[in-house]
């Protein structure tokens, strides 16, 4: 991050070479960066999960700081918070789950009878004989398995996260002033305004974007437990929450989440309206989210255009797996902030926004501006 005070040296030497190499040498930096990102992936993501808790949780240790109330109390009193929430949603999808689980019997018994079904009218129709599909299946099977024993891997680590996140969390709240301190010490005194810009923003951003993000998977949580429930769909509130919190990954979530009811009003229904009727609804709601909630309550300062948020989605996923997926839009409005501050990343700070130019070239930008959302309001 040495962008400030050596871009002016280096910029004028690298435009005397050619574009390949510079775009050989950024390629080369980037795979290098992305490759121990990977192999790093295990410390990492309980340090970046914490880090955004630590920002999340720094306003509620002020406060009780201003209470009087030693700074090592704070911190626990704030993490304690944390923990009584989440504890009390992962008790409620418990609960959930629990009632599901009752039924599990009946629900592979029926499993069985459709994929009997599906397998007698695809050799009736496709002339494909039951010997030949379960040679497929057995296949099938056997490529999943490195899949299953990613899947594992990944709980373990989430086990391991769980044990982590409240320590790392205390060390980047206690540390706090360190931290904040070395970031202002590594640049020269010139670049010390640009250098608070992007820190503030930087914390206002997540702290804005995480706070919109639990209002808006509430609103959906409720949206769509009513709509399973006026079709009367079992476990809609079950379905309508874990719906909620797929709904975080935008676009890859979304279908997942449409995916769940889908399923399970096949094969606790008869015919195929309810499936219909839950796919029509899902539209709705999410027209409503994308149009309504995250514009108005999410932050827009960590608003990233369609393109740029599934290609981080599907990287993200791909070097750090499904704590990478969550993550990522938050860290690309990260560095949003901070390509919008320097002047030579400038237009890739554009490229990853939403704001949409009126014309192609030209000195003059014509920009949709973003007012602030809900989120940001409660913030500030």
């Amino acid at each position: 991050m040495v962008f400030f005070n050596a871009s002016e040296n280096i910029h004028p030497m690298l435009k005397k070479y050619p574009f390949y190499i510079k775009s050989t040498v950024v390629l080369l930096g980037l795979t290098l960066f992305v490759y121990a990102m990977s192999s790093l992936k295990e410390i990492l993501i309980p340090i970046a999960f914490s880090l955004m808790l630590a920002i999340l949780l720094n306003p509620l240790c002020n406060w009780f700081v201003k209470k009087r109330t030693p700074r090592v109390l704070s911190i626990i009193l704030s993490l304690l918070t944390a923990i009584f929430f989440v504890g009390g949603i992962a008790y409620f999808l418990s609960s959930q789950i629990a009632g599901f689980s009752d039924e599990l019997p009946l629900l592979k018994k029926k499993i069985t009878e459709l994929f009997a079904q599906l397998q007698t009218t695809i050799d009736q129709r496709l002339n494909i004989n039951l010997q030949k599909q379960n040679e497929w299946i057995g296949s099938a099977g056997t490529s999943m398995q490195p899949f299953i024993g990613q899947t594992l891997g990944t709980v373990v680590s989430s086990l391991a996260l769980v044990i982590l996140l409240p320590v790392y969390t205390f060390l980047f709240l206690f540390y706090k002033t360190l931290i904040l301190n070395f970031f202002y010490e590594v640049f020269a005194e010139k670049n010390l305004k640009e250098v608070g810009e992007i820190l503030s923003e930087t914390k206002k951003s997540i702290q804005s974007y995480v706070v919109g993000l639990l209002l808006e998977a509430l609103i959906v949580a409720i949206l769509n437990t009513i709509a399973l429930l006026v079709l009367g769909l079992k476990y809609a509130i079950l379905l309508g929450v874990l719906g909620a919190i797929l709904n975080v990954l935008p676009y890859v979530g979304g279908a997942i989440a449409l995916a769940l009811p889908v399923l399970i009003a096949t094969i606790t229904k008869e015919g195929f309206h309810t499936q219909l009727l839950i796919i029509i609804a899902y539209l709705i709601i999410q027209f409503i989210d994308n149009q309504f909630l995250i514009p108005y309550i999410v932050s827009s300062k960590v608003k990233i255009n369609a393109l740029i948020s599934i290609i981080m989605i599907l990287l993200a996923g791909a070097v750090w797996g499904i704590p990478g997926m969550f993550l990522s839009i938050p860290f690309t409005g990260v560095l949003k902030i901070i390509f919008d501050k320097i002047p030579d990343l400038k237009p890739w700070g554009k490229l990853l926004g939403d704001e949409i130019p009126t014309r192609h070239k030209g000195e003059i930008w014509g920009l949709r501006r973003n007012k602030k959302s809900l989120s940001e309001k409660l913030v500030e």
